[in-house]
């Protein structure tokens, strides 16, 4: 059996125009490098909304983005520090695309005031998920089953002489 490799990527940024696309290429070479290939348009694609509006509407332009991987979901979450920066009201549209293009979504604020927002993206059914190989368990099937129609005597051969078993093991 093989289980699924957690994986964790951690990025700070100070958010402008040219670095949106950057970041987004650096997303899906992680996304690529962890065998996630079917998950780099989705994932960049939120993922520059989210950078895009930060860069329109927040003052203070730091920003956090990680990505988590299980095995079955990936979790991409970006997080300001501009206490100012109100999702309801500055990122109505944008959280309304990342809903409609992600598997889930959220925002909450920490206890500095700052905003963080994520979205998940599932794998589906069939798709590639790198993993690991565990050690073998051992099974019924591999021990060796002891023949019952011989005689014990016959199994083990003739007996050696009586000083050979001694030069023999030597």
């Amino acid at each position: 059996m093989k289980t699924a490799v957690p994986c964790y990527y951690h990025l700070d940024v100070e958010v402008g125009p040219e670095r949106v696309g950057q970041v987004g290429r650096i997303l899906a070479a992680h996304l690529r490098h962890w065998d996630l290939d079917n998950l780099v348009e989705p994932v960049r694609r939120g993922a520059e909304l989210l950078l895009r509006a930060i860069d329109a509407h927040a003052r203070n332009k730091h920003t956090s983005i990680e990505m988590w991987w299980n095995g079955q979901h990936l979790i991409t979450a970006l997080g300001g520090e501009d206490p100012d920066l109100r999702p309801e009201a500055d990122l109505r549209s944008c959280l309304a695309d990342i809903a409609a293009m992600s598997d889930g979504w959220g925002c909450c604020a920490t206890h500095t005031g700052s905003t963080i927002i994520w979205f998940s993206q599932r794998a589906r059914a069939g798709q590639r998920v790198p993993l690991v190989p565990l050690a073998p368990d051992p099974a019924l099937r591999t021990g060796l089953k002891v023949p019952r129609d011989e005689p014990v005597t016959v199994l083990a051969g003739p007996a050696p002489a009586h000083g050979a078993t001694l030069e023999g093991s030597r």
